[in-house]
C-alpha cells in the first residue's frame, strides 16, 4: 500500500455529474492519485478547495454561477501554490487565456486519452506547467487575432541576457525544451537552467506564464511580424 504522503490528492470540478464520476473513477484507478472530493460549480469548488486543500484541482470552465475562470482566480488567491488544471472542449479558446492569467497551471482537452489525463495531473502536481507546444502555438495564434493588445511593461526584458532572450522567444513560439536545445545547439539541462532563470527574472510561476508574459511584452507580436 502506498504511503498517503506519496499520494496526490485531486478535487474534480464539473457541472455534469456523469463527467465528475468518470474522472473520479479514472483518478482512483491510479495507485498514486486519489480523488478527495468533487464540486458541481465554481462556488462549491472554492469552498471545497479551502476545506480539502487538494494538490490539484481539475477544473471545468463553463459552469452555472461562478465559472471555472473566476473559481481558479479565487482558489489561487487563497493559496498561491494551488495547482489548477483546466479541462476544456477547446471551443472555449476565448476563455483559456483568462483562466491561465487567473493562475491555472495548464489545460487539457476533454477528449484527452485516460493515461494522458493521469500523467497531466502528475505533471501539474510536480509544479510543472502543462502546455504542449501545439497548444501553445494555437493559443498564440488566437492571441494575435485579438484587437486588444496589452501595454508593454517597460523594463521587464532589460534584465535578460541575450541567450535568455533567445530562449524566451522560443518558449513564446511554442517550442519544447528539446526543440529549443536543437535550435540553439544547447544541452537540455542548459535550456532548463535558462528557463529557471527566466521564471525568476520575470516573476512567472511556470512555463504557461512565461508565454503570457511574452504576449504581454510584445514578444509574440514581434515573432508574428518576422
Amino acid at each position: 500500500m502506498n504511503d498517503p504522503a506519496d499520494t496526490t490528492t485531486v478535487l474534480v470540478v464539473d457541472d455534469e455529474q456523469l463527467v465528475r464520476a468518470g474522472f473520479r473513477l479514472l483518478i482512483d484507478s491510479a495507485s498514486d492519485l486519489t480523488a478527495v472530493g468533487e464540486a458541481g460549480d465554481g462556488g462549491e469548488a472554492v469552498r471545497a478547495a479551502r476545506r480539502l486543500a487538494p494538490d490539484v484541482v481539475v477544473m471545468d470552465i463553463r459552469m452555472p454561477g461562478i465559472d471555472g475562470i473566476e473559481a481558479t482566480r479565487l482558489i489561487v488567491a487563497d493559496d498561491a501554490a494551488a495547482r489548477v488544471l483546466i479541462v476544456t472542449t477547446f471551443d472555449d479558446d476565448e476563455y483559456v487565456f483568462a483562466a491561465l492569467r487567473g493562475g491555472a497551471s495548464g489545460f487539457l482537452l476533454k477528449d484527452t486519452p485516460p493515461e494522458q489525463m493521469l500523467e497531466a495531473i502528475r505533471t501539474v502536481a510536480r509544479g510543472d506547467a502543462l502546455l504542449s507546444p501545439s497548444i501553445t502555438r494555437r493559443l498564440i495564434t488566437e492571441f494575435g487575432r485579438s484587437p486588444e493588445r496589452p501595454a508593454v511593461r517597460s523594463g521587464e526584458l532589460d534584465r535578460l541576457t541575450d541567450r535568455e532572450r533567445d530562449v524566451f522567444e522560443l518558449v513564446a513560439a511554442g517550442l519544447s525544451n528539446g526543440e529549443i536545445a536543437d535550435r540553439l545547439h544547447l544541452g537540455i539541462t542548459t535550456v532548463k537552467t535558462h528557463i529557471g532563470r527566466l521564471l525568476t527574472k520575470l516573476d512567472a510561476r511556470d512555463r504557461v506564464h512565461l508565454v503570457i508574459c511574452a504576449y504581454e511584452n510584445g514578444v509574440v507580436a514581434a515573432q508574428h511580424e518576422r
